[in-house]
């Protein structure tokens, strides 16, 4: 049975998007059979691996909303053993549409049960908020990745976030764990985001990914290209990151590369 993983953070700017857009590219070039659910109404996910969510009109939207079924909603990409769940703008009304569902949080959930043995894993790309499709997610979720920028107001409303999932722990999913936060955009050279890793390390020394992510302008480009950065640049720093990332991941869940 495959993990469902979401990234969150309702702070923008994070590398939330960047980072469910290379994990998956990363988990397929690794054999990982992986699906990629862009739960953002921005469609930054969708756009950022090579799809035009103005073309696309089955995905996120139409399978949380039940018009149909999951496995129509799911799309191939350019990466090897990855496909992807687009989005595209419509998504903001399922906020509005779903309100006075009785089962609002547990629409995404119900839809991915179907699909949960088809992969490996899948990687919810959430929305800088916590709305409800987020909610959604973290409901629907295994375990949640928490990006953090490393720079200046890092850890703002991460205490927020921490208490968000211990309410969705409570009252609609015991069973959501934290994969890890990761710190993302590092830049050596800066004494600010060496204080921000140190900050990070004495506050959740047992939460943090070994795998720091840094600040590289390959990974910033890539998006614009429609492409992950292990095909716009496979030998990048950023590609290393993201692959080392997977490789981590998959030790901890006692994954075994084929």
């Amino acid at each position: 049975m495959g993990k469902i993983i979401a990234i969150a953070n309702q702070k923008g700017g994070v590398g939330k998007t960047t980072t469910a857009i290379n994990l998956t590219a990363a988990l397929g070039a690794l054999e990982k059979k992986t699906l990629l659910i862009d739960a953002d109404p921005q469609a930054n996910a969708t756009s950022g691996i090579g799809l035009n969510p103005e073309d696309l009109r089955n995905g996120t939207y139409e399978v949380i909303e039940n018009q149909i079924s999951p496995q129509n909603g799911i799309h191939p990409t350019q990466c090897p053993n990855t496909w992807i769940m687009p989005s595209h703008m419509d998504l903001v009304a399922a906020e509005l549409e779903l309100i006075d569902s009785p089962k609002r949080e547990y629409m995404l959930k119900e839809a991915l049960k179907i699909l949960k043995n088809n992969y490996d894993y899948i990687i919810i790309d959430c929305a800088p908020s916590l709305g409800l499709i987020t909610l959604n997610a973290l409901t629907a979720a295994d375990s949640l990745i928490i990006p953090i920028q490393c720079e200046y107001f890092a850890l703002e409303g991460l205490g927020k976030l921490l208490n968000t999932i211990k309410s969705v722990q409570q009252l609609h999913n015991h069973t959501l764990d934290i994969e890890g936060l990761l710190l993302t955009m590092h830049d050596s050279r800066l004494r600010l985001s060496n204080q921000v890793i140190e900050e990070v390390k004495n506050h959740f020394p047992d939460m943090l990914f070994e795998t720091i992510i840094q600040r590289n302008v390959r990974l910033s480009e890539a998006p614009s290209f429609g492409k992950s950065i292990l095909e716009y640049d496979a030998e990048s720093k950023g590609s290393f990151n993201y692959l080392t990332l997977a490789h981590e991941l998959l030790k901890k869940n006692n994954d075994v590369l084929i």
